[in-house]
């Protein structure tokens, strides 16, 4: 007989956790065209025209719309695009984030 012995070998998995996710929310405002809006849509978060024209709707309606949903970082970057963009042009155009729940 062998003189081998059997041991246990126990294997730690670990998980990532998903990133939390942020909402980027357009602000309505009086002074920015509408037209404006939407081609900052369309450039910055490469929405379709239709698809930017509901959000920019939205917004003038209700106050505020979300555009989309990010990691932070991405969210954070592309609000900031957004608004630099729009300075560059002038406007007061107000784009933010908040986590999602």
């Amino acid at each position: 007989m062998s003189d081998t012995s059997t041991k246990q070998r126990t294997q730690t998995k670990l998980k990532t956790a998903r990133p939390k996710l942020h909402k980027v929310i357009l602000i309505n405002d009086d002074y920015t065209p509408r037209e404006f809006v939407v081609k900052v849509l369309e450039s910055v978060f490469r929405l379709g025209e239709p698809q930017a024209e509901s959000i920019m709707m939205t917004a003038h309606q209700k106050g505020a719309a979300v555009i989309a949903v990010y990691t932070k970082e991405i969210a954070e970057t592309k609000a900031e695009e957004a608004i630099e963009l729009s300075q560059q042009f002038g406007f007061p155009l107000m784009v933010t984030t908040e986590p999602e729940e």
